[in-house]
């Protein structure tokens, strides 16, 4: 694929001036004021997103009589316009300024918290105002992922995007550790409205950050013109690419049926071990100490190039069997710290999945391509969420843990003995 050169917009050559070689290191990203602006602003917006999560899905159980039928079809509806919109949303990332985009997509996410804070603080909530807001968020979000996602390259250059995808999955689970944590503690205190609202007032951050960069220093790739068929254009794009294929087929596995803390957390503490929604908000925090731990370790190897797919692989099969181990462990304390390797695990896959597809895709398809890759990795919850709450009420709390355990697992060996043969065959000819 021939390197990108960093035209600033219209696919000039960067000047001189600017064109600085790269510095490696774990922090390697931080240095590029943009980046730094972005992540910092990140910080403040995803600890409110994770307080939203833990009392949104909170409120659902309060509201149903703690339903986890119920919280499936929450989770459903908030993940549903991912297959609807992310394709689209990737097209939008390659034809217009994904600055804009995001700026427009955090304002309406923002506002979404901001009325569903406003009617649990009335007292006037219900299910079906939780179910409308959660679907009206996951539009919102589906249009903002892909362009995120596709917006990393933009802000630090082919270079350090390796650095960056680790970088912002470490702003992820720092913020994972820290909202949980304190949604927790306010829920019990004053109640899940208040948490709505506060983070409705979180994305002023992100907003903030984002309106101050400097359009300037971005690394745009020339804009792809409006015509027809672009959508299908990167479909074939995909097609064509068999090792895209395999990849992606395993993103979409792992997600739907390991990926599912949102749902099963909740459910196991407070169906299984009976506890509250601290004792909830303290399970996410554990899983986000082990994903942090994982995004440290992929942030430094990021100097390394793109990551080998044996690395996207192994991290699969280790999620997978750990993800088993965590639904076996028989108390609260062993549950939650077997939930730190397996959260490692998981986002060792996903840093290396998310790194390795931007890094072979040509940049004016990384747009749809990370469309079509959010689509796969978010679009599957519809599927996995009202499965595993179903799974949940006719078994038991754990049974979703060890059957996406075991779909992961299986899964991440098939793709690797179907690479090996393809590797054999090529090897042959």
């Amino acid at each position: 694929m021939p390197a990108y050169d960093g035209g600033a917009g219209t696919g000039t050559r960067v000047p001189p001036a600017r064109q600085r070689p790269p510095r490696g290191g774990m922090f390697a990203s931080l240095r590029v004021r943009n980046y730094r602006l972005y992540a910092s602003g990140q910080v403040v917006s995803l600890v409110g997103t994770w307080m939203q999560r833990v009392a949104q899905d909170w409120l659902v159980l309060e509201l149903s009589g703690g339903s986890p039928i119920a919280l499936g079809i929450a989770v459903a509806l908030q993940f549903s316009p991912v297959l609807a919109l992310s394709l689209w949303a990737g097209v939008l990332a390659d034809r217009y300024d994904k600055r804009a985009l995001l700026l427009a997509a955090q304002v309406s996410m923002g506002l979404c918290g901001l009325v569903l804070g406003l009617l649990d603080v009335g007292g006037i909530v219900v299910l079906w105002h939780v179910y409308l807001l959660a679907f009206l968020l996951g539009c919102c979000s589906a249009i903002d992922t892909p362009v995120r996602q596709s917006f990393a390259v933009e802000m630090v250059g082919r270079d350090q995007v390796t650095n960056a995808v680790a970088l912002n999955s470490m702003t992820f689970n720092i913020a994972r550790i820290v909202g949980p944590a304190i949604a927790g503690l306010l829920i019990v205190a004053v109640g899940t409205g208040w948490v709505f609202l506060i983070n409705s007032a979180s994305f002023a951050g992100v907003v903030a950050g984002l309106v101050a960069m400097n359009p300037a220093r971005l690394h745009r790739p020339p804009r792809v013109p409006r015509e027809r068929g672009q959508l299908a254009a990167g479909l074939r794009y995909v097609r064509g690419r068999p090792d895209l294929i395999v990849l992606l087929s395993l993103v979409f596995f792992v997600s739907t049926f390991g990926l599912n803390f949102h749902t099963t957390l909740a459910v196991v503490a407070r169906n299984v071990f009976g506890r509250g929604a601290d004792a909830y908000g303290l399970l996410s925090t554990l899983l986000a100490v082990g994903t942090l731990a994982g995004a440290t370790l992929a942030a430094g190897r990021s100097g390394r190039g793109r990551p080998r797919l044996r690395l996207v692989l192994g991290g699969a099969a280790a999620f997978g069997l750990l993800l088993i181990v965590v639904g076996l462990m028989p108390t609260y304390l062993t549950f939650g710290l077997m939930l730190i390797p397996c959260g490692a695990a998981a986002l060792t896959f996903t840093t290396a999945a998310n790194s390795t597809v931007q890094l072979s895709v040509d940049p004016d398809m990384r747009g749809r391509v990370m469309g079509l890759y959010m689509l796969l990795f978010l679009g599957g919850n519809p599927i996995g969420g009202p499965l595993m709450g179903w799974i949940a009420e006719t078994a038991n709390g754990r049974a979703p843990l060890v059957v996406g355990g075991i779909a992961s697992l299986l899964v991440a060996l098939g793709c690797a003995a179907v690479l090996a043969r393809r590797a054999r065959i090529a090897g042959a000819v």
